[in-house]
């Protein structure tokens, strides 16, 4: 089963996360901020991590920056309701798998989850040898 951490600021988009990822049999990790989700990080070492951008304290950048000096091939979908062009191109710099704003269907953000875990399962092998539902945050 695979470890998503989630970590957001607002507390129904953890706990409709939690609910929803949970049922699908993903082990959900949940973090109320940045700084919580990097100890977290840490500590549980998760396969996807699930990253508000806007946050108070720890934005989502600085997170994002840290967990890329902990694990630089960590899959990361950064979650945002504050959706733009510019943003998305400079986080791809960074090595962000997805980036999904929060007004998305249940079904984007699954897709998104599969492709990272197999982005990531794929990288390690390589090493080693229609309903839509909308969620409205901010």
């Amino acid at each position: 089963m695979a470890k998503v951490l989630v970590i957001d600021d607002e507390q129904g988009i953890r706990n409709l996360l939690d609910t929803l990822l949970s049922r699908k049999g993903y082990d959900v990790v949940l973090a109320d901020g940045g700084r919580k989700g990097l100890e977290l990080f840490r500590r549980e070492r998760p396969d996807v991590v699930v990253l508000d951008l806007k946050m108070p304290e720890m934005d989502g950048r600085a997170v994002l920056q840290q967990i890329r000096n902990l694990n630089p091939g960590q899959p990361v979908i950064i979650l945002t309701g504050a959706g733009l062009p510019e943003a998305e191109e400079q986080l791809r710099a960074f090595g962000v798998s997805e980036y999904v704003e929060k007004e998305f269907s249940l079904h984007r953000l699954g897709d998104a989850l599969k492709r990272a875990l197999a982005a990531s399962h794929s990288a390690t092998l390589a090493s080693a040898s229609t309903n839509t539902v909308t969620i409205k945050g901010t």
